[in-house]
Protein backbone atom coordinates (compact mmCIF):
# COMPACT_ATOMS: atom_id res chain seq x y z
CA UNK A 1 0.00 0.00 0.00
CA UNK A 2 1.18 3.60 -0.59
CA UNK A 3 0.91 6.28 2.49
CA UNK A 4 -1.66 7.23 0.01
CA UNK A 5 -4.01 4.42 0.59
CA UNK A 6 -5.22 1.14 -1.34
CA UNK A 7 -4.23 1.63 -4.75
CA UNK A 8 -6.63 1.05 -7.50
CA UNK A 9 -7.02 -0.34 -10.67
CA UNK A 10 -9.40 -0.87 -13.11
CA UNK A 11 -10.56 -3.59 -15.44
CA UNK A 12 -12.40 -2.04 -18.55
CA UNK A 13 -14.08 1.19 -19.13
CA UNK A 14 -17.56 0.24 -19.15
CA UNK A 15 -20.20 3.31 -18.47
CA UNK A 16 -20.46 2.48 -14.49
CA UNK A 17 -16.27 3.24 -14.40
CA UNK A 18 -16.40 6.69 -16.30
CA UNK A 19 -19.68 8.67 -14.40
CA UNK A 20 -18.77 6.58 -10.84
CA UNK A 21 -16.21 4.47 -10.09
CA UNK A 22 -13.74 6.55 -11.20
CA UNK A 23 -14.37 9.93 -10.05
CA UNK A 24 -15.13 7.84 -6.75
CA UNK A 25 -12.28 6.77 -6.78
CA UNK A 26 -10.58 10.18 -7.29
CA UNK A 27 -12.11 11.65 -4.10
CA UNK A 28 -12.43 8.81 -2.01
CA UNK A 29 -9.90 9.04 1.24
CA UNK A 30 -7.79 5.91 1.29
CA UNK A 31 -7.75 5.41 -1.98
CA UNK A 32 -5.46 6.24 -5.33
CA UNK A 33 -6.71 5.53 -8.92
CA UNK A 34 -3.64 3.92 -10.18
CA UNK A 35 -3.87 1.86 -13.70
CA UNK A 36 -6.71 1.10 -16.20
CA UNK A 37 -7.12 -1.23 -18.96
CA UNK A 38 -9.19 -1.89 -21.50
CA UNK A 39 -9.53 -3.68 -24.79
CA UNK A 40 -9.96 -0.49 -26.03
CA UNK A 41 -6.73 1.16 -25.62
CA UNK A 42 -7.85 4.89 -27.01
CA UNK A 43 -10.95 4.57 -24.22
CA UNK A 44 -8.81 3.51 -21.44
CA UNK A 45 -6.61 6.63 -22.45
CA UNK A 46 -9.38 8.89 -22.78
CA UNK A 47 -10.72 8.20 -19.57
CA UNK A 48 -7.50 8.28 -17.59
CA UNK A 49 -6.66 11.68 -19.26
CA UNK A 50 -10.28 12.90 -17.86
CA UNK A 51 -10.18 11.47 -14.59
CA UNK A 52 -6.03 11.53 -14.09
CA UNK A 53 -5.01 7.95 -13.71
CA UNK A 54 -1.32 7.98 -14.15
CA UNK A 55 -0.93 4.42 -16.03
CA UNK A 56 -2.70 2.77 -18.72
CA UNK A 57 -1.92 -1.10 -19.37
CA UNK A 58 -2.17 -2.87 -22.25
CA UNK A 59 -4.99 -5.59 -21.38
CA UNK A 60 -6.31 -7.17 -18.40
CA UNK A 61 -3.63 -9.40 -17.45
CA UNK A 62 -1.43 -6.59 -17.99
CA UNK A 63 -2.87 -4.47 -15.08
CA UNK A 64 -3.46 -7.96 -12.80
CA UNK A 65 0.59 -8.46 -12.87
CA UNK A 66 1.37 -4.40 -11.84
CA UNK A 67 3.05 -5.48 -8.53
CA UNK A 68 1.63 -1.51 -7.46
CA UNK A 69 -2.14 -2.18 -7.78
CA UNK A 70 -3.12 -3.68 -4.86
CA UNK A 71 -7.11 -3.76 -5.53
CA UNK A 72 -8.78 -4.37 -8.53
CA UNK A 73 -12.70 -2.47 -9.30
CA UNK A 74 -14.63 -5.10 -12.32
CA UNK A 75 -17.74 -3.21 -14.03
CA UNK A 76 -17.38 -6.26 -16.70
CA UNK A 77 -20.25 -7.65 -18.23
CA UNK A 78 -22.35 -10.48 -15.61
CA UNK A 79 -20.80 -13.29 -17.24
CA UNK A 80 -17.39 -12.18 -17.05
CA UNK A 81 -17.30 -11.73 -13.09
CA UNK A 82 -16.50 -15.11 -12.09
CA UNK A 83 -13.73 -15.19 -14.25
CA UNK A 84 -11.67 -11.82 -13.37
CA UNK A 85 -12.78 -11.72 -10.06
CA UNK A 86 -10.51 -15.31 -9.96
CA UNK A 87 -7.61 -14.20 -11.92
CA UNK A 88 -7.28 -10.75 -9.48
CA UNK A 89 -7.21 -12.74 -7.32
CA UNK A 90 -5.00 -15.54 -7.82
CA UNK A 91 -2.88 -12.27 -8.62
CA UNK A 92 -2.74 -11.34 -4.97
CA UNK A 93 -5.23 -8.46 -5.80
CA UNK A 94 -8.66 -7.48 -3.46
CA UNK A 95 -11.69 -7.18 -5.52
CA UNK A 96 -14.47 -5.09 -6.08
CA UNK A 97 -16.86 -6.66 -8.19
CA UNK A 98 -19.27 -4.96 -9.93
CA UNK A 99 -23.13 -6.05 -8.75
CA UNK A 100 -24.68 -9.04 -9.66
CA UNK A 101 -21.50 -10.44 -8.13
CA UNK A 102 -21.88 -13.67 -10.00
CA UNK A 103 -24.72 -14.98 -12.39
CA UNK A 104 -25.55 -17.71 -9.41
CA UNK A 105 -25.02 -18.36 -6.65
CA UNK A 106 -22.82 -21.59 -7.34
CA UNK A 107 -20.16 -19.16 -9.16
CA UNK A 108 -20.43 -16.67 -6.01
CA UNK A 109 -20.03 -19.24 -3.82
CA UNK A 110 -16.97 -20.50 -5.51
CA UNK A 111 -15.38 -16.73 -5.66
CA UNK A 112 -15.80 -16.65 -1.94
CA UNK A 113 -13.81 -19.69 -1.38
CA UNK A 114 -11.34 -18.16 -3.60
CA UNK A 115 -10.71 -15.15 -1.82
CA UNK A 116 -10.51 -16.79 1.53
CA UNK A 117 -8.17 -18.81 0.41
CA UNK A 118 -5.88 -15.91 -0.97
CA UNK A 119 -6.86 -13.82 2.46
CA UNK A 120 -7.91 -10.90 -0.44
CA UNK A 121 -11.40 -9.24 0.76
CA UNK A 122 -13.81 -9.88 -1.97
CA UNK A 123 -17.04 -7.06 -2.12
CA UNK A 124 -20.07 -6.81 -4.24
CA UNK A 125 -20.49 -3.25 -5.46
CA UNK A 126 -24.18 -2.56 -3.85
CA UNK A 127 -23.13 0.45 -4.00
CA UNK A 128 -26.65 1.82 -2.85
CA UNK A 129 -26.38 0.26 0.57
CA UNK A 130 -23.73 2.83 1.66
CA UNK A 131 -25.97 6.18 1.18
CA UNK A 132 -26.99 7.48 4.47
CA UNK A 133 -30.79 7.89 2.69
CA UNK A 134 -31.38 4.56 2.46
CA UNK A 135 -29.19 3.38 5.74
CA UNK A 136 -32.05 5.89 7.54
CA UNK A 137 -35.08 4.27 5.94
CA UNK A 138 -33.92 0.52 6.44
CA UNK A 139 -33.25 1.37 9.96
CA UNK A 140 -36.61 2.88 10.47
CA UNK A 141 -38.59 0.59 8.75
CA UNK A 142 -36.75 -2.55 10.33
CA UNK A 143 -38.31 -0.79 14.09
CA UNK A 144 -41.86 -1.64 12.32
CA UNK A 145 -43.37 -4.91 11.46
CA UNK A 146 -43.39 -4.54 7.52
CA UNK A 147 -45.76 -6.85 6.06
CA UNK A 148 -45.83 -6.05 2.43
CA UNK A 149 -43.45 -4.68 -0.32
CA UNK A 150 -43.37 -3.09 -3.17
CA UNK A 151 -40.45 -2.89 -5.40
CA UNK A 152 -39.59 -1.55 -8.90
CA UNK A 153 -36.63 -0.30 -10.57
CA UNK A 154 -37.65 -0.44 -14.65
CA UNK A 155 -36.32 1.71 -17.27
CA UNK A 156 -36.41 1.40 -21.34
CA UNK A 157 -33.95 -0.34 -23.26
CA UNK A 158 -33.74 0.25 -26.99
CA UNK A 159 -31.89 -2.65 -29.18
CA UNK A 160 -32.01 0.26 -31.75
CA UNK A 161 -29.78 2.56 -29.86
CA UNK A 162 -27.63 0.15 -27.93
CA UNK A 163 -27.73 -3.61 -30.36
CA UNK A 164 -24.38 -4.26 -29.10
CA UNK A 165 -25.25 -3.55 -24.74
CA UNK A 166 -24.57 -7.21 -22.76
CA UNK A 167 -28.00 -6.58 -21.00
CA UNK A 168 -29.67 -8.06 -24.55
CA UNK A 169 -27.17 -11.24 -24.76
CA UNK A 170 -28.13 -14.16 -22.64
CA UNK A 171 -24.21 -15.94 -22.86
CA UNK A 172 -23.02 -12.43 -20.97
CA UNK A 173 -25.42 -12.64 -18.18
CA UNK A 174 -28.21 -10.01 -19.55
CA UNK A 175 -31.40 -9.54 -18.74
CA UNK A 176 -33.92 -7.43 -16.39
CA UNK A 177 -33.67 -9.56 -13.14
CA UNK A 178 -29.43 -9.73 -13.10
CA UNK A 179 -29.34 -6.42 -14.30
CA UNK A 180 -31.99 -4.34 -11.65
CA UNK A 181 -33.52 -7.19 -9.97
CA UNK A 182 -30.55 -7.63 -7.74
CA UNK A 183 -31.32 -4.77 -6.59
CA UNK A 184 -35.16 -5.38 -5.38
CA UNK A 185 -33.64 -8.97 -3.57
CA UNK A 186 -31.04 -7.03 -1.55
CA UNK A 187 -33.21 -4.59 -0.44
CA UNK A 188 -36.42 -6.71 -0.15
CA UNK A 189 -33.97 -9.56 2.06
CA UNK A 190 -32.13 -6.67 4.11
CA UNK A 191 -35.67 -5.76 5.55
CA UNK A 192 -37.64 -9.00 5.55
CA UNK A 193 -35.21 -11.71 5.68
CA UNK A 194 -35.10 -14.90 3.75
CA UNK A 195 -38.31 -16.01 1.93
CA UNK A 196 -39.77 -18.92 2.36
CA UNK A 197 -42.01 -19.10 -0.64
CA UNK A 198 -40.79 -17.95 -4.04
CA UNK A 199 -43.17 -17.96 -7.53
CA UNK A 200 -42.16 -15.53 -10.76
CA UNK A 201 -42.96 -14.62 -14.52
CA UNK A 202 -41.47 -13.07 -16.88
CA UNK A 203 -41.51 -11.92 -20.34
CA UNK A 204 -38.52 -12.67 -22.60
CA UNK A 205 -37.35 -10.83 -25.72
CA UNK A 206 -36.06 -11.71 -29.09
CA UNK A 207 -32.36 -12.99 -28.08
CA UNK A 208 -33.82 -14.95 -24.90
CA UNK A 209 -33.10 -12.78 -22.06
CA UNK A 210 -35.80 -11.65 -19.35
CA UNK A 211 -36.94 -8.41 -20.63
CA UNK A 212 -39.38 -7.84 -17.61
CA UNK A 213 -39.63 -10.14 -14.32
CA UNK A 214 -42.07 -9.96 -11.77
CA UNK A 215 -41.48 -11.69 -8.67
CA UNK A 216 -44.11 -12.85 -5.67
CA UNK A 217 -41.66 -13.88 -1.97
CA UNK A 218 -43.78 -15.18 1.19
CA UNK A 219 -41.73 -14.82 4.47
CA UNK A 220 -42.19 -17.48 7.44
CA UNK A 221 -43.70 -14.47 9.41
CA UNK A 222 -46.51 -14.00 6.62
CA UNK A 223 -44.95 -11.37 5.08
CA UNK A 224 -45.16 -10.71 1.70
CA UNK A 225 -43.27 -8.82 -1.33
CA UNK A 226 -43.74 -8.29 -4.85
CA UNK A 227 -41.32 -7.33 -6.77
CA UNK A 228 -40.74 -6.11 -10.86
CA UNK A 229 -37.54 -6.05 -12.85
CA UNK A 230 -37.67 -4.43 -16.18
CA UNK A 231 -35.56 -3.50 -19.05
CA UNK A 232 -38.74 -2.46 -21.37
CA UNK A 233 -41.07 0.10 -19.11
CA UNK A 234 -40.63 3.99 -18.82
CA UNK A 235 -38.05 4.52 -16.58
CA UNK A 236 -39.20 3.84 -12.86
CA UNK A 237 -38.02 3.22 -9.21
CA UNK A 238 -39.90 2.76 -6.43
CA UNK A 239 -40.38 1.36 -2.59
CA UNK A 240 -43.57 1.07 -1.14
CA UNK A 241 -43.62 -0.84 2.52
CA UNK A 242 -46.77 -1.14 4.31
CA UNK A 243 -46.23 -2.17 8.47
CA UNK A 244 -48.96 -1.63 10.86
CA UNK A 245 -48.16 2.15 11.27
CA UNK A 246 -48.41 3.12 8.05
CA UNK A 247 -47.43 2.79 4.56
CA UNK A 248 -43.60 4.30 3.69
CA UNK A 249 -43.09 5.30 -0.17
CA UNK A 250 -39.35 6.23 -1.54
CA UNK A 251 -38.65 7.04 -5.02
CA UNK A 252 -35.59 5.99 -6.69
CA UNK A 253 -34.20 4.57 -3.60
CA UNK A 254 -31.45 2.59 -5.96
CA UNK A 255 -29.66 5.40 -7.92
CA UNK A 256 -30.06 8.26 -5.94
CA UNK A 257 -26.35 9.61 -6.56
CA UNK A 258 -24.93 12.92 -4.77
CA UNK A 259 -28.14 13.75 -2.95
CA UNK A 260 -25.91 15.04 -0.95
CA UNK A 261 -23.97 11.88 -0.65
CA UNK A 262 -21.99 10.14 -3.34
CA UNK A 263 -22.38 6.39 -2.54
CA UNK A 264 -20.01 5.31 -4.80
CA UNK A 265 -17.16 7.48 -3.04
CA UNK A 266 -18.88 5.72 0.52
CA UNK A 267 -18.86 2.42 -0.69
CA UNK A 268 -14.86 2.60 -1.91
CA UNK A 269 -13.66 4.60 1.30
CA UNK A 270 -15.36 1.77 3.47
CA UNK A 271 -13.90 -0.99 1.72
CA UNK A 272 -10.81 0.80 1.30
CA UNK A 273 -10.39 1.26 5.35
CA UNK A 274 -11.22 -2.40 5.31
CA UNK A 275 -7.74 -3.15 3.21
CA UNK A 276 -6.02 -0.91 5.45
CA UNK A 277 -7.28 -2.31 8.88
CA UNK A 278 -7.31 -5.98 7.83
CA UNK A 279 -11.17 -6.04 8.25
CA UNK A 280 -14.19 -7.99 6.78
CA UNK A 281 -15.32 -6.16 3.62
CA UNK A 282 -18.33 -4.00 4.92
CA UNK A 283 -20.94 -6.03 2.56
CA UNK A 284 -20.30 -9.48 3.71
CA UNK A 285 -20.39 -12.28 0.61
CA UNK A 286 -22.80 -14.40 2.65
CA UNK A 287 -25.54 -11.74 1.94
CA UNK A 288 -24.36 -11.59 -1.85
CA UNK A 289 -24.62 -15.39 -2.41
CA UNK A 290 -27.92 -15.10 -0.31
CA UNK A 291 -29.06 -12.77 -2.96
CA UNK A 292 -28.03 -14.48 -5.38
CA UNK A 293 -29.38 -17.42 -3.81
CA UNK A 294 -33.08 -16.13 -4.10
CA UNK A 295 -32.63 -14.61 -7.71
CA UNK A 296 -31.55 -18.43 -8.69
CA UNK A 297 -35.06 -19.23 -7.16
CA UNK A 298 -37.23 -16.24 -9.11
CA UNK A 299 -35.32 -17.92 -12.00
CA UNK A 300 -36.25 -21.54 -11.30
CA UNK A 301 -40.21 -20.35 -11.06
CA UNK A 302 -40.04 -18.47 -13.96
CA UNK A 303 -38.92 -21.11 -16.06
CA UNK A 304 -41.45 -23.39 -14.55
CA UNK A 305 -44.40 -21.01 -15.60
CA UNK A 306 -43.12 -20.30 -19.18
CA UNK A 307 -43.11 -24.47 -19.77
CA UNK A 308 -46.97 -24.41 -18.37
CA UNK A 309 -47.85 -21.60 -20.37
CA UNK A 310 -45.88 -23.13 -23.38
CA UNK A 311 -47.89 -26.08 -23.09
CA UNK A 312 -51.11 -24.58 -22.52
CA UNK A 313 -50.85 -22.60 -25.77
CA UNK A 314 -49.65 -25.64 -27.32
CA UNK A 315 -52.81 -27.91 -26.55
CA UNK A 316 -54.83 -29.22 -28.53
CA UNK A 317 -58.82 -27.57 -28.14
CA UNK A 318 -60.39 -28.97 -25.90
CA UNK A 319 -57.48 -30.44 -23.91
Amino acid sequence: MSRGGVRWGILGAAWVADRAVLPALRDARGAVPLAIASRSPERARELAARHGVPRVHAGYEELLADPEVDAVYVPLPNALHREWTLRALRAGKHVLCEKPLAVDAAQAREMAAAARGRGRLLMEAVMYRFHPAVRELVASLTSHRVRFLHAVFGFPLDPAVAPDTYRLRPELGGGALLDVGCYLVDLTRWLLGEPAEVDAVWHRGPTGVDLSCTAVLGFPDGAQAALHASLECAEHQELVAVHGGGVVRRDRPFTAWRDPHDPYQLMVEAFSAAVLDGDPPPLPLESSIATLEVLDRIRAAAEVRSKGRARTDGAPAGA
